[in-house]
């Protein structure tokens, strides 16, 4: 079904809601967005939802309204390790921002029913096993927001914690961001988590694109679900899949500018509201890329914080995250990581500095803005090769794109800036390097290969934008002409690292390197006198090696053929075996302890029988 009403929450037929008002009115909901009017009755009313709505819509109170809406209404107590609704979220930001919206609530009616209390219980994958379990063990739970495979993980093999009859009495399971689940491939922890619930449980399935895997996954999981789907209307009156009051631009620079066109357009749009300058998120197509370039924008944009994450960053992601949310303004440098489902507040512009892998992270990454109804613009910046990336996101995804010029702040002087601060640290000079590597390869494994093709790549300008002193040794810049790309006058071994046990062992390998001609592997860094041992003589070894196998295999072979059997090597000890060897040991500890004599040990072991 498509929805067209709008109710008011006043009109909902539901406690929770009225309880609750103020607190709805906090998260910027004066009145019921689409997709929560359509959705929340249908679930007040025992049905399974599969919803598919624009980023920003407000899909996290249209399912965990009706959920807490069930759970107040059994009047059976909840007993404190009984789960009555199960959240699963795709990411550790998406999962913990649920948590925090569920636990504004359940504050609010704690206050209103003290005497029907509900516990909530977060599980993260890159936290403790041992903490979650001893949560759900001590304090238990009764609505569970995780990420699946932590949840799959103590489901399967923590038997220590009952959480498997916890779950018998669920009523409520949600699948938040179901087709980024998939995505990231948690189709087999999705796929056992199903198999261990309740059949008779409504399902919310909530995702801002629908797939073929999302459709597979409504059949296993869903019965006779009632599909929403809440589109927003463009100036042509189409249904678009970014939000009304988004507006989506476009820039075409050139590649060696592109860093200084970021620098330029985030200046020139805070100082329009110096008072204000806001909050600005900039995309980027890896973790190499995104590390780089906060160093050096860090250094260009000094009246704003900047911050980054990315996937490899493990446990200091969360520490960023609510910083960025908190902050009045800042800039946040980050890949697709946090394209999906995040909140954060009063964010102004979303800049994608990469176009991203697949399509549809494009609108996710927009998403990022224009939340609840408020109003926000984003930009991707385009080489010259990628102008016809406009037409594709319009036809693959019914996102218009609006051409803007941009400033372009002094580009000598940005990319100076970033090779002087490569010549003071040697770690972020190595970071550049893997920087622009990644960012070619990430390229060529790109969804839309037949448009952004790396053989159309200007690769010299491209590093040049990337403010490298030399170019890395790849296999994309054999037969290139990168005459265009000029190197600095500098001896890269006279940068040092700025951590003085990092600059101590790069000292030590290049004393060696001086001294063998040869750079140090790992095995040599402990006696740099070994040689290695040279490509052909490792090869003959090798094929030796192999002929005297084939030469073992032939002789058994004819050895078959004439009858004669060949001996099996032995394998182990036989237990007769076995016992003597521990009779022989028991002896020797005998005479070390001088419990015997040696005339004893020799008749008993068996030495004076000549």
């Amino acid at each position: 079904m498509a929805s067209k009403m709008q109710l008011k929450w006043t009109e909902l037929k539901c406690e929770l809601s009225k309880v609750c008002l103020d607190t709805v009115k906090k998260f910027g909901f004066d009145t019921m967005t689409p997709v929560q009017s359509a959705c929340i009755p249908l679930l007040l009313s025992s049905k399974d939802v599969a919803a598919e709505a624009v980023t920003g819509s407000g899909k996290t109170l249209a399912f965990l309204i009706p959920a807490m809406e069930l759970m107040m209404k059994r009047q059976e107590k909840w007993k404190e390790f009984e789960v009555g609704t199960l959240i699963i979220s795709p990411t550790r930001e998406l999962a913990t921002q649920i948590f925090e919206v569920l636990n504004h609530f359940l504050e609010t009616l704690r206050t209103v029913h003290p005497d029907r209390q509900l516990r909530s219980l977060l599980l993260l994958g890159g936290n403790s096993v041992e903490a979650d379990v001893s949560a759900l063990r001590d304090k238990g739970a009764n609505i569970i927001v995780a990420t699946p495979g932590r949840f799959q993980d103590i489901l399967e093999h923590r038997n220590d914690v009952s959480l498997k009859p916890a779950l018998k009495s669920l009523e409520f399971l949600v699948l938040d961001e179901a087709d980024r689940l998939l995505d990231l491939g948690f189709e087999r922890s999705l796929n056992t988590i199903l198999a261990h619930l309740p059949r008779l449980r409504r399902t919310g399935l909530f995702s801002a694109t629908q797939t073929k895997h999302v459709e597979t996954l409504m059949r296993a999981g869903m019965r006779n679900p009632v599909q929403v789907t809440v589109r927003e209307k463009g100036l042509a009156n189409e249904d678009i899949c970014t939000p009304a009051t988004l507006t989506n631009h476009y820039a075409i620079v050139e590649p060696q500018n592109k860093l200084a066109a970021i620098v330029g357009f985030i200046l020139s749009e805070a100082a329009q509201n110096p008072d204000d300058p806001g909050k600005y998120m900039i995309f980027m197509a890896t973790c190499a890329c995104v590390s780089y370039f906060s160093t050096i924008l860090a250094r260009v944009l000094t009246n704003l914080p900047v911050l980054c994450i990315h996937g490899k960053m493990k446990d200091a992601r969360y520490k960023v995250f609510d910083k960025f949310r908190a902050a009045d303004k800042g800039v946040l440098i980050c890949t697709d990581v946090m394209a999906r489902g995040v909140d954060i507040p009063a964010v102004k512009w979303v800049l994608q500095c990469d176009v991203p892998k697949v399509a549809s992270a494009f609108v996710h990454r927009c998403g990022r803005t224009a939340r609840s109804g408020q109003s926000g613009s984003a930009i991707v910046f385009l080489m010259p090769n990628e102008d016809a990336y406009v037409d594709f996101i319009l036809r693959n995804q019914n996102v218009p794109l609006i051409k803007r010029e941009v400033s372009i702040s002094d580009p000598n002087n940005v990319l100076q800036t970033a090779r002087n601060i490569q010549k003071l640290d040697r770690a972020i000079l190595e970071n550049g390097q893997r920087a622009f590597v990644s960012f070619v390869q990430a390229y060529k494994k790109h969804e839309c290969n037949i448009l952004l093709r790396v053989k159309d790549l200007d690769l010299a300008s491209l590093a040049t934008g990337f403010g490298l002193l030399r170019l890395p040794k790849m296999p994309e810049l054999k037969d290139v002409d990168t005459s265009g790309f000029v190197q600095e006058d500098v001896d890269l071994n006279s940068i040092p690292f700025k951590n003085s046990e990092r600059e101590a062992s790069r000292q030590n390998k290049l004393t060696i390197y001086k001294e063998t001609g040869k750079w140090p592997s790992k095995n040599q860094q402990r006696s740099h006198k070994k040689q290695t041992e040279p490509w052909s003589i490792a090869k003959a070894r090798k094929e030796e090696r192999k002929e005297k196998r084939r030469l073992r295999k032939v002789k058994k072979a004819e050895l078959k053929a004439q009858g004669i059997e060949t001996k099996k090597r032995k394998k182990g000890l036989t237990a007769e075996e076995l016992e003597e060897l521990k009779n022989d040991v028991a002896l020797m500890k005998k005479l070390k302890k001088k419990k015997i004599t040696e005339e004893e040990f020799d008749k008993n072991f068996g030495l004076d029988e000549h």
